[in-house]
């Protein structure tokens, strides 16, 4: 049973910074436990107000008992610069940012804090993400616990040896702009056809959410499911065969080895 009493600080209250709040909400935080450090006011008092957790400065943020840095890869430098002396002694950091190795935020703030590295992804948002996490030297399984339990409140959440992060990234971290790319092409695809826009879009867009149902809820794989729809010489096989023809599952690849790539170059 995870220890609901930690202190959590957020710095980085952008969106899934928000959806990582909501989770440790739904986790059964209590917002009073929940601090947040974010440079816009304004965003700053849009969250207070929504959630019931308070600002705080950025030293305070930081003795929390768990430290979440929601930010940019770019940015993660700097912060860390700036955070390393006013970390609490005990005070395990999570970080969300693409590439950024352990050893890297180990080594920028004096490699006496735990660090468990997450890759998320946008359907965090609406309680739906998928969820990567990775262990560093020292963290306890009471910290382990809780991370694993407020990130499973947001979605589904796997641990992974950290040399598997970019492999993450290129699947699950990436995948959701790849998704909304083919529903990009169906819908355009569908207007070609004679269907309007609002049509193509609501015929496309639940036909995909069903689809994603029947591959979570009945258990069946997606090659299975596949066969059950795909008639011979039919519609479906047709439109598969073209798939077959244009190689789509080397341009999947090739996409998937683009994203790992750059997350390697991230680090």
């Amino acid at each position: 049973m995870a220890n609901l009493e930690f202190r959590v600080g957020v710095i980085g209250a952008g969106v899934m910074g928000e959806a990582l709040i909501a989770g440790l909400i739904s986790f059964g935080v209590r917002p009073a436990l929940i601090s947040i450090s974010e440079k816009r006011k304004e965003r700053s008092d849009e969250l207070v107000s929504r959630y019931k957790v308070s600002a705080a400065t950025l030293s305070d943020v930081c003795k929390s008992d768990v430290l979440l840095l929601v930010t940019k890869p770019q940015d993660m430098q700097g912060l860390l610069s700036e955070i390393k002396d006013q970390l609490g002694s005990t005070t395990v950091i999570v970080t969300f940012a693409a590439g950024k190795k352990i050893s890297f935020i180990s080594e920028q703030t004096g490699g006496s804090n735990p660090v468990i590295r997450v890759m998320p992804n946008t359907p965090t948002l609406v309680g739906k993400g998928a969820a990567a996490m990775s262990l560093g030297n020292g963290v306890s399984d009471e910290q382990r616990e809780y991370v694993k339990g407020f990130l499973g409140a947001t979605g589904k959440v796997i641990e992974v040896a950290e040399d598997l992060q970019d492999a993450v990234t290129a699947t699950s971290g990436s995948g959701p702009a790849y998704f909304f790319a083919f529903v990009e092409s169906m819908i355009a695809g569908a207007k070609k056809l004679g269907l309007s826009d609002a049509d193509a879009t609501t015929l496309t867009v639940q036909t995909i959410v069903g689809s994603a149902a029947l591959l979570a809820e009945t258990g069946e794989s997606a090659t299975t499911l596949r066969e059950k729809v795909t008639s011979p010489n039919g519609t479906t096989a047709a439109a598969l065969a073209s798939f077959e023809s244009s190689h789509l599952s080397q341009i999947v690849a090739d996409a998937m080895a683009a994203a790992h790539k750059r997350s390697q170059e991230l680090a």
